[in-house]
């Protein structure tokens, strides 16, 4: 009976502290709700103010996701001291914590700051399509570690920020043109000065190519099988493959239809009857034999 007693006033005594505790426990939930929410607005507010002054899209959804993350950690911090907490503690904690956690998460602390060089710096944006890491693609996204690619395939392809801001980036559409160096081979028994007029009317006639810097048609290499043409252009990226596709078939098709040849590898065999080679060997042996016996007698 006595147990029962004790178990019972246990009971009411715990039961008093938790309705004591309990309106400090539902603020901390509504702080928690209200302040979420607040955030919520806070980020689409600063998107929408981001977007109406043009600002680049990657560095709007970095900035997006630090400042989400960075407020509701104060969020957080403020419901906690709402159920008696000491934040000074809290502080020292989270920092004791944060330290160990940057000790074990060195890669990312790294992916961090080239996010950062990446938003600062801006060898890309959001749409230019780059080469990195082995990777090709269009730049999809810039968070806080990763960069995402969509490739030609139509995969994603996602690069950590640390590696990508400290190795060579090759963008392909920062400058609105590119250069184009087609080859076309011809015999050598063709005529040179022929194929390079056929060639260049070609280029002048597409209107996608750049008339400055001027297009270039030269003999760039004497090969082993053919006269090696240079044609040399700048078009802008929107039609730059479409040309490329177009220039290999119509330049082909031209040069045969002016009578120049477009050879192929060749290679000049020699056959040897074995046969007849051992006989001949056999043959000066002994010839060279009879003749010491010869000198010997």
């Amino acid at each position: 009976m006595d147990k029962l007693n004790d178990f019972s006033a246990v009971a009411k005594e715990y039961a008093k502290k938790f309705i004591d505790f309990l309106p400090d426990l539902i603020a901390a939930i509504l702080i928690l709700i209200i302040g979420f929410w607040i955030v919520k607005r806070i980020i689409k507010f600063m998107k929408n103010a981001l977007q109406k002054r043009e600002y680049d899209p990657a560095l709007e959804g970095f900035l997006a996701t630090l400042v989400n993350w960075a407020l509701k950690i104060l969020v957080i911090i403020v419901a906690i001291s709402q159920v008696g907490i000491e934040t000074t503690s809290l502080v020292a904690i989270l920092g004791a914590a944060g330290l160990a956690i940057g000790l074990a998460l060195q890669g990312s602390l790294s992916n961090f700051a080239g996010g950062v060089l990446i938003i600062i710096l801006k060898p890309f944006r959001i749409g230019d399509w780059i080469e990195a890491q082995g990777v090709s693609g269009s730049v999809k996204e810039v968070n806080l570690f990763y960069t995402k690619l969509d490739t030609f395939g139509n995969q994603e392809a996602v690069i950590p920020n640390g590696s990508l801001a400290n190795d060579n980036i090759v963008n392909y559409t920062v400058n609105g043109v590119r250069r184009e160096n087609m080859t076309f081979g011809i015999s050598y028994d063709d005529d040179i000065k022929k194929a390079k007029e056929v060639l260049m009317n070609l280029v002048k006639e597409q209107e996608g190519i750049e008339a400055d810097p001027a297009p270039q048609v030269l003999v760039g290499e004497l090969g082993d099988n053919s006269v090696n043409f240079y044609v040399r252009y700048f078009a802008s990226n929107t039609v730059f493959w479409d040309l490329h596709w177009y220039m290999l078939e119509e330049g082909k098709i031209r040069l045969e239809e002016a009578g120049m040849t477009i050879p192929y590898p060749q290679r000049d065999v020699y056959l040897y009857d074995q046969t007849k080679m051992n006989g001949t060997v056999l043959k000066e042996s002994e010839k060279s034999k009879d003749s010491s016996e010869d000198k010997e007698l």
